[in-house]
Formats: C-alpha cells, structure tokens, sequence
C-alpha cells in the first residue's frame, strides 16, 4: 500500500535538527558549563553530522527519534507501507552502528540519546563523559 500524501506532508515536517529534545540539552549542557558545537560532521569525508559536538575531548552526541532509529521501547511499526517503513528504519539503524563504528575507530565517543529521555540527566551523562576525556587528555 502506497503512503498517503496526509502522511507523506506529516513526515516532512518532522524536524530533523533542532528539536525540542535537542535544544533542551543544549541547554543543559550549556548550564553545566560546557561549550560545544552544533550539527557538525566529527569526520572529514564522512557525511554524518552529530547533534552536539565536543571537539577537543572527541565527544560526539546523537539525539535521536524513537520512531526513525527504531528505539527499543517506543519504536512503532507502521501497518501501512510496512516494507518501506522496516527498510528505512532498519538502515537508520545500521547507519547509526556504521557511523559509531568509524567515529570510535578515530578515537571519538558516540554517545546516543534517545528522545524520550529526560535532558537534564542525559546532559549529566553527557557531562560526565566530557570532562573524564577532558581529564584523560590533559594527563595525557
């Protein structure tokens, strides 16, 4: 069964940078004292971009969607298109592992939020991860 175009226009108003969730833990991080760049590509030549991305300490930050990155509680299988639907999922998800993969093969940490996480305790995650690289690397 072919996608309607009610759900094909709702699908492309789906924010893909800048969320709610996202934006929220900028905030906090950025209340936490950490300074950090916004939807950068942590590798040259890889055409992947991280949400939040600490640069000297080589912390790069995903949020992502629980429908589009097939979360393991909340992820829904359409009924409609399903084919098309696990395709697309299913691919995000070997993006994701893919893009982990390489960032950490250079020596990055990826860290994934998933968006129905609070963000003031994934931005203490986040923290606490930074600072113990920033740490590492300065006793180096």
């Amino acid at each position: 069964m072919e996608t309607t175009p009610e759900t094909r226009a709702r699908m492309s108003r789906q924010k893909s940078r800048n969320t709610e969730v996202e934006i929220a833990l900028r905030r906090a991080l950025h209340a936490a004292g950490l300074r950090y760049r916004v939807h950068r590509k942590p590798l040259k030549g890889v055409r992947r971009e991280a949400d939040v991305l600490f640069g000297p300490a080589k912390v790069a930050v995903f949020v992502d969607g629980c429908f589009w990155h097939g979360c393991p509680e909340h992820a829904t299988w359409p009924k409609t298109n399903a084919d098309f639907w696990r395709t697309k999922i299913e691919g995000n998800r070997r993006r994701d592992m893919d893009t982990d993969e390489r960032l950490e093969s250079a020596g990055w940490l990826s860290v994934r939020i998933w968006e129905h996480e609070d963000p003031v305790k994934a931005a203490a995650r986040v923290t606490a991860l930074v600072r113990a690289r920033r740490a590492r690397s300065d006793r180096g």
